[in-house]
């Protein structure tokens, strides 16, 4: 039978694998046990007991552009629940850290704070949509959100598109700071090329967060803010 201690090691490596996910985005187990310094059997252990919990789940490797020899991989991500296990336990220490962010540097800290929060995954959503065929680019943004946990997807609106996302994890912190929201925006213009729309938000009290993407008419987006005050 396992020991307390015993017990306590499996958990706190499980909490790393599932954190792992998180902040990564899918992953398969390879990349797991090299990313976290475990055997690949360690690693399929404590995924088959996240997936049980229903915690993760697993799928099919989305590729964007040729696909190569061979069965997708499979990787795991987490589920809603298995998001909220994690962000419920954060929403009190995000606001707080952001109050004492705003407190001591103002309203411009705390907007500088939420731009690099957010260029931290923009280098991976630019990648998804570059590889995305023309036509494809935005429903490749939505999938990579999703990923990320903001079910999102994607419907015609007139000569444009609208990204829709039903689900936003730190919608309980975006109500009392939405520069989180704006640079959101900022960073979904400068990865589409083109200047979108925020037209509603979770966060406000819309029952999805909503996007306005414009047709074909690419320009060069723009930063420091101008595409959030845009969508204000």
């Amino acid at each position: 039978m396992p020991t307390g201690a015993h017990v306590a090691r499996d958990e706190s490596t499980r909490d790393r694998v599932a954190r792992s996910i998180l902040t990564n985005g899918p992953s398969s187990a390879a990349v797991l046990a090299e990313r976290l310094e475990l055997t690949p059997a360690a690693v399929r252990r404590h995924l088959d007991h996240l997936l049980d919990e229903g915690l993760v789940e697993a799928r099919e490797e989305r590729v964007y552009g040729p696909r190569g020899r061979g069965r997708p991989a499979k990787v795991f991500v987490l589920t809603d629940t298995g998001r909220h296990a994690f962000h419920q336990a954060y929403d009190a220490l995000a606001t707080t850290a952001l109050r004492f962010i705003a407190e001591a540097g103002g309203e411009q800290a705390v907007a500088d704070f939420a731009r690099r929060r957010i260029a931290e995954v923009e280098e991976r959503y630019r990648a998804l949509v570059d590889a995305a065929p023309e036509g494809k680019k935005a429903e490749a943004l939505a999938q990579a959100l999703t990923t990320d946990g903001y079910a999102a997807s994607t419907q015609q609106a007139g000569t444009g598109e609208q990204l829709c996302q039903h689900h936003c994890p730190v919608a309980h912190v975006a109500e009392q700071f939405p520069q989180l929201c704006e640079a959101e925006t900022e960073v979904f213009a400068r990865v589409l090329g083109k200047h979108v729309q925020r037209l509603a938000t979770i966060a406000h009290g819309d029952g999805v967060c909503t996007t306005h993407i414009p047709g074909h008419t690419p320009v060069t987006p723009v930063s420091d803010g101008e595409s959030a005050r845009t969508a204000r």
